[in-house]
């Protein structure tokens, strides 16, 4: 482990057991059972913790055609190779909120939405044009919309990455041009 990783373990490690402390302080009876600890149980996935964030923003951007929780069903759903096969899209729909005889409709605007936006990729498999869904990195896309994200907004996520370490709050790098290309 290099230096500024063996630092960081620490750093977290330091941030962890203080919380723990207080949690331990407030609540010194507290059941570990009642508690959710991702080590010890199976069931969870990686998620941003600007991912409130990140969802007021796609909700912002699908004015009256909020697709924030779409966008946090497939992230809890992915593990971290970002891709997502969905076999049931009407299971999805149901977990975003979006339920009765306009269910199905209701998701397919909402994938359109965050396809439109650049959140997601997707391709065409056996339930429909979005059986294979790719996500992208959040904080990379939202660099991208920038110029339609109120300036206030922006600036919560870009300090809330900052609190947390985020270091992939930038802009996307975008590739040199061959030397080929330039000739």
């Amino acid at each position: 482990m290099s230096t500024s990783n063996t630092a960081a373990a620490k750093k977290i490690s330091k941030a962890q057991e203080k919380a723990k402390d207080l949690r331990d302080s407030i609540w010194p009876d507290i059941d570990e059972q009642m508690l959710w600890n991702r080590k010890a149980v199976s069931g969870y996935t990686t998620i941003p913790r600007t991912m409130p964030l990140v969802m007021n923003i796609i909700d912002a951007l699908t004015k009256n055609k909020p697709a924030g929780s779409a966008y946090f069903v497939m992230w809890c759903r992915t593990f971290d190779h970002s891709l997502l096969v969905i076999d049931n899209p009407s299971t999805l729909a149901v977990e975003a909120g979006f339920s009765g005889e306009r269910a199905m409709s209701t998701w397919r605007d909402r994938m359109k939405s965050l396809v439109e936006l650049g959140f997601i990729d997707a391709k065409e498999g056996p339930s429909g044009p979005y059986h294979y869904v790719l996500l992208f990195n959040p904080h990379k896309v939202v660099w991208n919309l920038k110029d339609r994200i109120q300036e206030n907004t922006f600036r919560d996520l870009r300090t809330r990455a900052i609190e947390i370490g985020a270091k992939d709050m930038q802009p996307p790098v975008q590739p040199e041009p061959d030397a080929e290309q330039e000739a």
